[in-house]
Parts: structure tokens; sequence; C-alpha cells
């Protein structure tokens, strides 16, 4: 599962029946345990989210192509993967505001 759709499963309820997306694994830490760095983080997201274009682009083709996928199939795809990148914009989005929050702080 996307790292910080697990965080949001957290924090809500409904969206773990949204399931389908990768392992239910915690995302905020390693393996060893250990607090996963937020770099990692991000970055196991953007796979996670390029898989899931990926996916929706060949369910698309699928369908257009018609070999046995449904409309209602590659919609999912297509709206599962457009969430998902919706959601690590605005992660990222937040990530560089808080950035710029503490950049701008005077000590």
């Amino acid at each position: 599962m996307l790292p910080v759709i697990n965080a949001m499963n957290l924090s809500i309820p409904g969206l773990s029946s949204l399931g389908g997306i990768g392992t239910p694994t915690s995302p905020l830490t390693s393996a060893g345990g250990t607090p996963a760095p937020f770099s990692d983080l991000m970055t196991d997201a953007v796979g996670q989210v390029n898989q899931l274009e990926t996916q929706a682009s060949t369910a698309v083709t699928g369908l257009m192509s018609g070999t046995g996928v449904d409309v209602h199939q590659a919609m999912i795809a297509t709206e599962k993967a457009s969430m998902a990148f919706e959601l690590t914009l605005a992660v990222r989005n937040k990530a560089v505001q808080a950035y710029q929050s503490v950049i701008g702080m005077q000590f």
C-alpha cells in the first residue's frame, strides 16, 4: 500500500476499504523497526504511483484493443492512479510548505 495512504488509513478509518494497493505493512518503520526516513517514504510512494499509472495505461490499452478488459476495470485502474498521484502531490506540497516555513523562521 502507498505509504502515504497507509498513514491516512491510521487517521481516516474508511480509507482501508479502498485496498488493492501494495502490501499492508507499516509505512512509518523500516525493516529493522526503526523510523523510515521521509525520503524513503516518498521514493516508495512515487514508485507505487508509477506502478498504478502503468496498470492504468495497460488497462486502457487493453480496453481500446478489445483484449477482454471491461470498461469498469479500466476506469477503476485510472481513478486509483489519479487519486494516488493527487495524494502524493498534496503530501509533497505540504512538505515543501513546511520546509519553506522552517527556512523562513528567525532564531
